[in-house]
C-alpha cells in the first residue's frame, strides 16, 4: 500500500445536462448517495482516480486506481474515458465492471453505460446469483440482460488456474437473456472431467431454476426387460399456467416409443395428462400404450369437479415398464369422476355429491386378484352438525349400483343396487381433564341384486342399531429428565359397545372388509368397514396412553400405551367367518421415543393371551446423528403369514477437501433393502452411491422389485446434476425418498414447477 501522502484521490460528479464545475473532493460514500438519487436520466456519474483530467461537457480521462459509478454499474481500471455526449467509456488495463450481481474482468472495454451496449474483449465472468463463471474472447453487451459471447467457457466449478475445472460447457457462441433466463450455446461441447460427454449444434439452458422451452438433457435408463431406454425429452413453456414435455424414446429390445406429458393450472382449474405410446414392441410383437390424467376443477353454483384416471393397453405393462408406471397401485387402474357441493343447512353443513368409479384389472394368472366393485354411479348426501341440548349428530344416505370389472377374477359374485342409510347421534360432555360421550348409531340397508340371494329372492334389507359409551381421562404434570423441562401426561379410556347380533350371512357383501387389529380400530365399533356387514358386540375395550412432551418445545419424546378387549358375549359375525369365544382380546402394546440423543425407537405388539406368545410384532429403530447420516433397521412379524427385515441408510463414505477453492468431492451410500425370512431371498432393494462435488452432484442407483414369486425387474439410473446448468440422465430422487426412511436431498430439488400469474 503506497503512504497515505503520497496518494492524491479526487471526485468530480458530473451531470450530463449540468454546467461546468471544478473539481472538489468528496467521500466515496456521500458521492455514491448522491448518485443512487433522481431518476435515472440525471443520475450522476461519480469517478475517482490518481489522476483525472476534465474538459467540462465534453469528456473525462481518469489514470490510476480509477472507479467510475453511475447507478447500478461500476467500473474499475488502470485507465479510463468518459465521453459525456455519447455517455461511452472506454477502459483499459486491469478492468472490472459489475452490474446487478455480474462481474466482467479482463484488458479492454468500451460501454455505453446507460444503455450497457458495447463489447468487452478477453473477459472472465462471475453471475453471483446463478453461482456461476466463464471466459471468453469477447463479450458484446447489447442491453443490460442480454449478452453475446464469442469462444466462451461457462461452469459453476471454481477455477484456480491448475488446470480445467471439473465440468464446463464450450461453445463456439453463446447467447445469455437474463430477463427470458435462457442461454442459447451454439458449436457446444459439454466437458465432464476433461471428457466429452454431450456435443451439440445448439444448446439452450436456463440460467436458473426456472421454467423455459427447449430441449431437456436426454434421460438415460437401464432395466432387464427393455434393455438401454433413451429419451430426449423438449419441454415446452406454453404460458405461466400451461406446459408440455414431449419426450421421443428409443428401447434397444423393443423399438421407439414418445412420451408426452400436459399441465394447466388456472384459479378455477387445474389437470396433468400423461401418455406413454409404444407403436411396434418388438418383444410383445404389437402396439402398446398407457394414458393416465388428473383434472380438479371449480364450476358455476359452488360445484367442484375431480377426475382421474389411468389406462394401459395389456396386463403386463406394470412388469416391462417400471419407470412408467402410472398408479401407485400398478394392477389396479381407477377410472374416477365426482362431482361435489358443499351448503349449510340448519344446525350444521352438507355434502351432495356423485361419482362414477371403474377399475382396470391386470391379471397374472399365477396370482390372480379380486377386483372392488365398480360403482356407477354412486350418489349421496352427507349431513352433520349440533343439535338441541348439545347433541351432536351425523348423517349419510347413498345409492350406489355395483358392477364387476372386466377381468375380475371373482366373476362368480353378483352385482347390484344398494340404497343405504347410516348416522349417529351423541351427546358429549366434555372439559378439561375428562370426556364422556354417549352414542347411538343406526346402519340401515336395502339391496336389489341381480343374481338370486340365498333364499331365493333378489331383494332384501336390514337396520342394525349400535349403542357405545366412550370415556376418558387426562392427567398432566411437570417434570424433570434427561436435563430437560417435562410434561408427562396419564389418559385411561374405556369404551362400551353394545350391537345386536343380525344375520348378514344371506346378504351381498360389496364393500365390506375386516379391519386390521390395532390401537386405532381397537376403539371402533364395527370390526368391519364399509357398509355391508356390522359385526355384533357386547363389550369393553380398555386402554392407557402415557405420553412424555418436552415442555419447551412440544415435541413427543416417549409414548407408551396398551389396551385391551373384553367380549361380555361371544361375538357370532367376524371377519375371519368363525365366532369369537375369546372372551379376552389379544393385547396390544405401543412404544416409541426419542430420549436417547440422535435414536429414534418404535415398537408395537399384539400378544395373545391364548397361545401365550406375541402373534404380531413390528420392531423399528433409527440412528440420524447429523445431515445426510441415517441408518435405518426395522423387523415386522406376523404368526404364520409373513416375517421381513429391513435395513435403509443413507451414509457417508469419504469426505473431500472442502478448504481449498477446488470442488471437494463427498461420497455417501444410500440404499435399502427387504429380507423375507421364511422364504430366505431379498424382495426388494435398493442400493447406491451418490457424489457431492460442489458444482456437480452424480448418482449411480439400482433397484430390484419382484413383481412374483419368481420374477423380479431391475433396472439402473445414472443421473448427474451439474449446478447452474441441468440434470442429465434418469431421475432416482423419487426412488431414494420412497425408500429410504430419513433420506436428505444433497441438494434443493429444483425440478421444474408450475406456477401460474393469477389475475
Amino acid at each position: 500500500m503506497l503512504p497515505a501522502l503520497a496518494v492524491t484521490v479526487v471526485a468530480l460528479a458530473i451531470t450530463p445536462d449540468a454546467c461546468a464545475q471544478a473539481p472538489v473532493a468528496a467521500a466515496p460514500a456521500a458521492a455514491a448517495a448522491s448518485a443512487a438519487g433522481g431518476d435515472r436520466r440525471a443520475q450522476s456519474v461519480v469517478l475517482q482516480a490518481r489522476e483525472l483530467r476534465a474538459r467540462p461537457d465534453i469528456d473525462v480521462v481518469a489514470e490510476g486506481a480509477v472507479e467510475f459509478v453511475r447507478g447500478p454499474v461500476s467500473i474499475a481500471a488502470d485507465r479510463l474515458s468518459y465521453d459525456l455526449a455519447e455517455d461511452l467509456a472506454r477502459a483499459l488495463g486491469d478492468v472490472r465492471i459489475r452490474r446487478d450481481g455480474a462481474t466482467y474482468s479482463g484488458p479492454e472495454l468500451a460501454l455505453r453505460v446507460e444503455r450497457f451496449e458495447g463489447y468487452f474483449l478477453a473477459p472472465e465472468f462471475a453471475f453471483d446469483r446463478l453461482g456461476t463463471s466463464g471466459r471468453a474472447d469477447r463479450v458484446d453487451f447489447l442491453d443490460s440482460a442480454r449478452s453475446r459471447v464469442v469462444n466462451a467457457l461457462y461452469t459453476s466449478c471454481p477455477r484456480d488456474g491448475s488446470g480445467d475445472p471439473d465440468w464446463v460447457l464450450q461453445a463456439d457462441r453463446l447467447r445469455l437473456d437474463l430477463d427470458a433466463n435462457v442461454g442459447i450455446a451454439e458449436g457446444a461441447r459439454l466437458r465432464f472431467l476433461g471428457v466429452t460427454i454431450l456435443a451439440l449444434p445448439t444448446l439452450s439452458f436456463p440460467l436458473t431454476g426456472e421454467r423455459k422451452s427447449g430441449w431437456l438433457p436426454p434421460s438415460v435408463n437401464i432395466d432387464n426387460r427393455s434393455g438401454l431406454d433413451v429419451s430426449a425429452p423438449y419441454y415446452w413453456n406454453i404460458a405461466p399456467d400451461r406446459d408440455a414435455t414431449i419426450s421421443p424414446r428409443v428401447m434397444t429390445r423393443r423399438g421407439v416409443g414418445v412420451e408426452a406429458e400436459f399441465r394447466y393450472l388456472a384459479p378455477q382449474h387445474a389437470g396433468r395428462f400423461l401418455a406413454d405410446w409404444l407403436p411396434n414392441d418388438r418383444v410383445a410383437g404389437r402396439s402398446r400404450h398407457a394414458l393416465s390424467f388428473s383434472k380438479d376443477s371449480q364450476l358455476p353454483l359452488d360445484l367442484r369437479l375431480h377426475a382421474d384416471g389411468v389406462r394401459v393397453s395389456d396386463d403386463n405393462w406394470w412388469k416391462d415398464f417400471p419407470r412408467s408406471n402410472p398408479h401407485p397401485v400398478p394392477r389396479l387402474l381407477p377410472l374416477n369422476l365426482q362431482l361435489e357441493r358443499d351448503f349449510g343447512v340448519a344446525g350444521g353443513a352438507a355434502q351432495a355429491y356423485a361419482r362414477v368409479l371403474h377399475w382396470q384389472v391386470l391379471q397374472d394368472l399365477a396370482a390372480p386378484i379380486v377386483a372392488p366393485y365398480e360403482r356407477s354411479p354412486q350418489i349421496g348426501l352427507r349431513w352433520s352438525g349440533r343439535g338441541a341440548f348439545g347433541t351432536e349428530f351425523d348423517a349419510e344416505t347413498e345409492f350406489n349400483r355395483f358392477t364387476l370389472p372386466a377381468g375380475d377374477a371373482g366373476s362368480a359374485r353378483s352385482e347390484g343396487r344398494r340404497w343405504h342409510v347410516s348416522g349417529s347421534l351423541s351427546r358429549p360432555w366434555r372439559a378439561p381433564g375428562w370426556w364422556v360421550v354417549p352414542r347411538l348409531a343406526v346402519n340401515a340397508a336395502q339391496y336389489r341384486t341381480e343374481k338370486a340371494l340365498a333364499d331365493g329372492s333378489h331383494g332384501a334389507s336390514r337396520a342394525i342399531p349400535t349403542l357405545s359409551l366412550d370415556a376418558g381421562l387426562v392427567f398432566e404434570r411437570d417434570t424433570q429428565g434427561f436435563g430437560r423441562a417435562l410434561r408427562q401426561s396419564l389418559s385411561p379410556r374405556l369404551l362400551y359397545v353394545q350391537t345386536p347380533f343380525h344375520d348378514q350371512s344371506g346378504l351381498p357383501n360389496f364393500d365390506a372388509a375386516g379391519k386390521d387389529f390395532n390401537f386405532a380400530s381397537i376403539y371402533s365399533d364395527n370390526a368391519f368397514s364399509g357398509i355391508d356387514r356390522v359385526s355384533d358386540a357386547h363389550q369393553f375395550t380398555v386402554g392407557i396412553d402415557s405420553r412424555l412432551t418436552d415442555a419447551t418445545s412440544g415435541v413427543e419424546v416417549l409414548r407408551l400405551g396398551l389396551a385391551q378387549r373384553y367380549l361380555l358375549r361371544d361375538q357370532r359375525l367376524t371377519p375371519e367367518g368363525v365366532p369369537l369365544t375369546q372372551r379376552f382380546s389379544d393385547l396390544l402394546l405401543l412404544g416409541s421415543t426419542a430420549l436417547v440423543p440422535r435414536w429414534t425407537l418404535d415398537a408395537a405388539l399384539q400378544y395373545s393371551p391364548e397361545l401365550t406368545r406375541p402373534v404380531r410384532t413390528v420392531l423399528g429403530a433409527r440412528y440420524s446423528p447429523g445431515p445426510f447420516r441415517t441408518v435405518s433397521a426395522s423387523y415386522r412379524f406376523a404368526r404364520g403369514t409373513s416375517e421381513q427385515l429391513a435395513l435403509g441408510w443413507q451414509w457417508p463414505l469419504l469426505q473431500g477437501n472442502t478448504g481449498g477453492e477446488r470442488c471437494g468431492r463427498n461420497w455417501y451410500s444410500v440404499g435399502r433393502v427387504n429380507f423375507s425370512v421364511p422364504d430366505s431371498r431379498i424382495t426388494d432393494s435398493v442400493f447406491g452411491f451418490e457424489v457431492d462435488a460442489g458444482c456437480w452432484i452424480g448418482r449411480v442407483v439400482a433397484e430390484r422389485r419382484s413383481t412374483g414369486l419368481t420374477e423380479a425387474t431391475t433396472r439402473l439410473l445414472l443421473q448427474l446434476e451439474l449446478s447452474g446448468l441441468s440434470r442429465l440422465g434418469s431421475n432416482p430422487l423419487q426412488v431414494l425418498k420412497d425408500n429410504i426412511p430419513g433420506y436428505r436431498l444433497l441438494r434443493e430439488d429444483r425440478s421444474p414447477n408450475l406456477q401460474p400469474e393469477l389475475p
